[in-house]
């Protein structure tokens, strides 16, 4: 049961922000100023800078303060109840239970809600948000000077390109890797160029040319293609 202060952050975000809690007001909605809100919930404040509506993917312009995915609540059993009161109502909007509404009937409620400011906000909600994601944490991984290359790597007649990722067991042979490539652990990778891209584990790259893509587990490719997506347990030749 969600009781006291409580934060809800969603699974597919990644930011760096000051998360200082104002405890004289009922909530935080941490957002970030972006160019094409089209694609995001946004937010509507009035002159006191308090957060008055909240619009899901608008089609004409409303804001251009998305909300992030983290929020802070000071009772989280009101939040509870206004969840109940979606579900026990069929308040569904393009086939989902949407927790903007939620946040409406509180503010209409009388509660106050205030925007929070995050440095940076990383998405994971698709291919190359990931893999952009993937490049800024290689960044900031450099920038600490955390070593991120496994001592159990074999390169043979290999390059690796920093910043990079390198897990156990990996094997490269015949290949240039980097910057930006993250290889799960047992993946190998031979006769190939890999850049800014995510292999999972026990995974095979074998003459290819990979940019800006993404490998899933077990999986096997060969082959030229620069860009692309393939799941776990998959293959292309």
């Amino acid at each position: 049961m969600l009781d006291g202060p409580v934060v809800v952050a969603f699974a597919d975000t990644l930011f760096k922000a000051d998360f200082k809690l104002d405890n004289s007001v009922d909530g935080i909605l941490w957002v970030k100023q972006i160019e094409d809100p089209s694609a995001f919930g946004v937010i509507k404040m009035d002159e006191n800078g308090a957060i008055v509506d909240f619009v899901e993917k608008p089609k004409t312009f409303v804001s251009d303060l998305a909300m992030i995915g983290i929020y802070y609540f000071k009772e989280g059993k009101d939040l509870l109840s206004e969840i109940n009161y979606l579900l026990d109502n069929e308040v569904i909007k393009s086939g989902e239970y949407q927790l903007p509404d939620a946040l409406r009937r509180l503010v209409e409620k009388g509660q106050t809600f205030k925007p929070g400011e995050v440095n940076e906000w990383l998405d994971c909600g698709n291919k190359e948000v990931t893999v952009y994601t993937n490049q800024r944490v290689l960044e900031f991984d450099r920038e600490k000077g955390i070593e991120t290359i496994d001592s159990s790597v074999s390169i043979t007649n290999g390059i690796i390109i920093p910043p990079c990722y390198i897990g156990k067991g990996v094997v490269i042979e015949n290949a240039v890797v980097g910057p930006h490539v993250s290889l799960g652990n047992g993946t190998k990778v031979t006769n190939s160029l890999v850049s800014n891209t995510i292999v999972q584990e026990n995974s095979f790259i074998n003459n290819a040319n990979l940019k800006d893509s993404m490998i899933g587990n077990f999986a096997a490719f060969r082959g030229k293609s620069s860009d692309i997506s393939l799941g776990d347990y998959s293959t292309i030749d």
